[in-house]
């Protein structure tokens, strides 16, 4: 019986020609013996690594010239899915006449890649694109092994996708960059989320330390306080009175968050900016008492005068203050 027929056809063609060639033919499966290295003057390294999320391992032979670090061949055992084979194979065939050092920067990504068929269209499903993941892994851990350190050495960054290597510094720069809402935007830009999906939420296949949809929603915060912070600066600069009436709330709150709100929460109360309205003489701030401060005898004398200086003091002298 054809693969197809077993898999479905759907199924078959989101696997490469080159996939499914090396799940079937494998080129650099094997052992290398440490006889057979020292023989030749070299080092052997045996790697393992074991994918909790799905069950596979893989072990990795390399086996090193120490004069220039250099790895002259390498072999390897998979114990899992055919996509791990054909990862596996293509990782190994990528360590070869590269240092130890050089090997290190190989990433899931550059496996993947040598395993299309063509540049544009991905050579395996998303949700095993995981297996190149473990690739990636035990090359650390093969390359920590020979140098003396700590595998972790080698991951200078948080990594949130695995799949695309996409650090959490560039996942926040490029929110920010290019003023991101949605993690459908995150995915086209940086490809992060889009191959196992596991970091986009909760409930994927493994769990995570961040997902996308907190990192978004974090950065958007971020974001936010940034531009009022910056509108109360503008204001401080004597610009508030050429702000949009958006611009200007902004400020306003950026003000009371940073003078007076935390005073008026601690008595059980808080404030809303209604509305802004603006005269030649006059900038008139509408303002709503929450909870304890509606109603109370100080809204109206001592807490409003503490609303209405800082405002003045901090974006303009022409703020009148008015509660609704």
């Amino acid at each position: 019986m054809a693969k197809n027929d077993i898999l479905g056809e759907s199924l078959w063609d989101a696997y490469s020609d080159k996939v499914t060639t090396l799940m079937n033919n494998p080129q650099h499966q094997g052992e290398i013996f440490p006889d057979e290295a020292e023989a030749r003057g070299n080092k052997l390294i045996v790697a393992d690594f074991g994918a909790e999320s799905c069950g596979d391992a893989v072990r990795l032979y390399w086996e090193i010239d120490p004069k220039d670090d250099k790895i002259v061949n390498s072999k390897f055992k998979s114990f899992g899915c055919g996509t791990a084979i054909a990862s596996s194979d293509v990782m190994t065939e990528l360590c070869i006449g590269k240092t130890v050092q050089e090997a290190v920067t190989i990433t899931n990504i550059d496996v993947e890649l040598a395993l299309r068929d063509n540049p544009e269209t991905p050579a395996v499903p998303p949700q095993k694109m995981h297996c190149s993941v473990m690739a990636y892994d035990v090359i650390k851990k093969a390359a920590g092994m020979y140098l003396g350190v700590d595998e972790a050495t080698f991951e200078t960054e948080i990594i949130v996708c695995e799949c695309a290597r996409v650090s959490l510094d560039t996942l926040k720069e490029v929110i920010k960059l290019n003023d991101l809402t949605t993690v459908e935007q995150i995915t086209d830009y940086t490809k992060a989320g889009g191959f196992c999906k596991s970091c986009i939420k909760p409930g994927g296949h493994e769990d995570r330390e961040y997902y996308l949809v907190d990192i978004l929603d974090d950065t958007r915060k971020e974001m936010d306080s940034e531009k009022m912070k910056s509108a109360a600066d503008a204001g401080q600069k004597g610009d508030f009175e050429a702000m949009t009436l958006v611009q200007q709330i902004k400020a306003i709150d950026a003000v009371v968050d940073e003078n007076i709100r935390q005073f008026l929460v601690m008595d059980g109360g808080d404030m809303e900016v209604i509305d802004v309205k603006s005269t030649d003489e006059h900038i008139d701030v509408y303002i709503r008492y929450l909870g304890a401060c509606n109603g109370c005898a100080s809204s109206s004398t001592g807490t409003l005068y503490a609303i209405e200086s800082s405002l003045k003091e901090k974006l303009s002298q022409k703020i009148r203050v008015l509660p609704i």
